[in-house]
């Protein structure tokens, strides 16, 4: 994943990035976090610069996967100390305000309408894993590690309990945002924070990487969407009713039917084929929505 585009002369709301850079090669978007001197800690400008780029590659035609990563030795050390001094002096509005955006981050990113896979190496703390537990596939090498360290604080992680615990599950969730205790990427996979551990991230993610990408992009979508629904696990009527509207509608749809003829057809279904052509250069791809 050589070819980036410049964040400096693409889009206008990419314009002026400060703390994470984006890539785009082959259908595969990267969104770094690019603060290693401060082990990528969040801030306002961060969370704003993320949500932007999500905005971008969820749009963008050209972008079939997306894969978050971070430059540096750690992933994220969590919040920013400058910016909870600044909070610590907001009332509660700002504060409000504030938290809304971290919420819209992580929204973002578990909806983002692409598959999404976490690379992570290094410290992963507090809000870092909100991004983990978001994304559709994480991967960690061996020595990073994982903390829900906000009760130390005097503080609870409110925002990102919502994606930790449907990960982790509620009872884990208990003990590790209770007591704040680090754990590793072993336990990590255990509790479904990740689902590989390697300490080649680029070489594990590939095989992730080149099944998605021979897969049918409205059917990963709408794999999500399902899912989503389906969170509550309740099986009632309203369940079945919808579920089987689901399938009824994807058969129909264009690409539904494409898959169906590829197969009984004996040929590569189009967006199979597209992977065949040459990438664009950097510079045709900026703003191809």
């Amino acid at each position: 994943m050589t070819d980036r585009l410049n964040s400096t002369s693409g889009t206008k709301d990419l314009s002026n990035l400060q703390h994470v850079t984006y890539a785009l090669n082959n259908g595969v978007a990267e969104l770094i976090l690019d603060r290693a001197e401060v082990h990528n800690a969040f801030d306002e400008v961060m969370i704003s610069e993320m949500i932007s780029v999500l905005s971008y590659f969820a749009e963008h035609k050209q972008c079939q996967v997306l894969v978050l990563k971070a430059n540096g030795k750690n992933f994220s050390a969590g919040a920013d100390l400058n910016w909870m001094r600044k909070q610590a002096k907001m009332d509660f509005e700002q504060n409000l305000n504030d938290a809304k955006a971290l919420a819209k981050l992580m929204q973002d990113l578990d909806t983002f309408p692409k598959p999404t896979i976490a690379l992570v190496q290094g410290a992963a703390f507090g809000g870092a894993l909100g991004l983990i537990c978001a994304s559709d596939i994480a991967i960690a090498t061996t020595r990073a590690s994982f903390c829900l360290s906000e009760v130390k604080l005097g503080l609870i992680p409110a925002v990102i309990s919502p994606y930790v615990a449907r990960a982790m599950g509620n009872r884990a969730s208990r003990r590790y945002m209770l007591t704040a205790e680090r754990f590793s990427a072993e336990n990590a996979l255990k509790l479904n924070v990740i689902h590989e551990i390697s300490d080649d991230l680029d070489a594990a993610a590939k095989p992730m990487i080149d099944a998605l990408l021979a897969n049918s992009p409205q059917g990963m979508a709408w794999v999500k969407t399902l899912l989503s629904h389906l969170e509550d696990g309740v099986i009632d009527q309203n369940t079945i009713d919808y579920t089987s509207e689901r399938i009824a509608r994807i058969r129909v749809s264009t690409e539904g039917q494409e898959g169906l003829n590829a197969f009984f057809e004996k040929r590569l279904p189009n967006w199979q084929q597209a992977l065949s052509t040459p990438t664009q250069k950097p510079s045709d791809t900026q703003g191809a929505l």
